[in-house]
């Protein structure tokens, strides 16, 4: 395995710094198709090894065996020499029985219950240090406030977070027994609008920002700048499509479903541009981000060593800068989008 020593960014305005490349563990909670305690152990372990340093997680991930799975890990790590976030926002309820659902394929007995009140949060909160067996979380992030999660249901959910639950999350950070508070979602807007509520550091925002998708340019990532908070950026190949491109076998997946074909005919070009600079389509998506001042990492979903290894060499990729101005002249970035530097010394 290459071997790897990643910058850290700052996180926001508080003195929390992370690695650029971090670790997104929904694949511990058994996503889509179920792994081995042994591999989960032997996936995490190989993304320390690799110089991670960053670590996401939820009580969704897995009904609680994400959390379970990264903490039995963890709890032997220097305690210092880690960030380690997970979500709050979801109450897990003995469920009297395990199956497939929420796309997780977890042996775990309890079902989600929405609470983002104050003392729902701080039961969510307690609760995944219980299931982390660890005393120290760095990181809380609201996970999937928002009207794509809830519909017709945002504005209770959300008036509930703005006027009980934000008080949680600031007693948490006040308190120190977090460094930093945010959101975890997969549509911007929501973080706009807690934005006018409070005062949050940062943001995990999933599919948003990435080599495909740019319109957070054009108020929400110059908000951020404004405001001092900065981005986690989850989803960097948009479910999966940017991994894999349009070319083979299988079904190119975007947004968590099979993608429609104006999203195919912007990969597809996309992809006759890699091909033109000899450019891996994945290695672009993954560096695309961290180029912008407002990105503090990119944390890609990892399900096993290979996976790390595979980031490991996307990640120290040399991409020229024609590559970057192919793309603006095929009108595929946005005119503000900052991009990487082709000089990897």
């Amino acid at each position: 395995m290459i071997s790897n020593t990643f910058p850290t960014r700052q996180l926001g305005k508080t003195p929390c710094r992370v690695s650029e490349i971090g670790f997104g563990a929904a694949s511990l909670g058994n996503l889509y198709q179920a792994i081995s305690p042994e591999q989960a152990q032997a996936t995490a372990e190989a993304a320390w090894a690799a110089g991670i340093r960053l670590f996401d997680t939820a009580p969704h991930y897995g009904q609680g065996l994400s959390e379970r799975r990264l903490g039995d890990v963890l709890r032997n790590k220097p305690p210092r020499d880690y960030v380690l976030s997970t979500k709050v926002g979801r109450l897990l309820k003995p469920a009297g029985y395990a199956e497939h659902r929420h796309g997780f394929c977890s042996p775990m007995p309890f079902d989600i219950h929405y609470d983002y009140s104050y003392d729902g949060i701080m039961r969510s909160f307690e609760d995944s240090q219980q299931r982390l067996g660890l005393d120290r979380i760095d990181i809380a992030l609201v996970h999937d406030i928002g009207r794509l999660t809830h519909g017709e249901q945002h504005e209770h959910h959300f008036k509930i977070l703005a006027e009980s639950g934000y008080k949680a999350l600031d007693s948490l950070r006040h308190d120190g027994l977090v460094q930093a508070i945010g959101l975890g979602v997969n549509e911007y807007e929501v973080c706009e609008q807690v934005l006018e509520h409070g005062d949050y550091d940062c943001f995990l925002l999933a599919g948003r920002y990435t080599l495909l998708e740019q319109q957070t340019l054009d108020h929400f990532l110059p908000l951020c700048q404004k405001r001092g908070a900065t981005l986690l950026i989850g989803g960097a190949f948009n479910s999966g499509i940017l991994a894999t491109g349009t070319r083979g076998d299988s079904i190119p997946r975007y947004n968590y479903a099979p993608a429609p074909q104006d999203i195919i005919a912007r990969v597809q070009k996309l992809e006759e541009a890699c091909d033109e600079f000899q450019v891996s389509l994945a290695a672009a998506a993954l560096q695309f981000p961290l180029a912008h001042p407002v990105v503090s990492s990119v944390i890609p979903g990892l399900g096993s060593p290979h996976h790390i290894e595979r980031t490991l060499t996307l990640i120290n990729e040399t991409i020229p800068d024609e590559f970057w101005d192919g793309l603006r002249q095929r009108e595929l970035l946005h005119p503000d989008a900052p991009v990487p530097s082709g000089n990897k010394s």
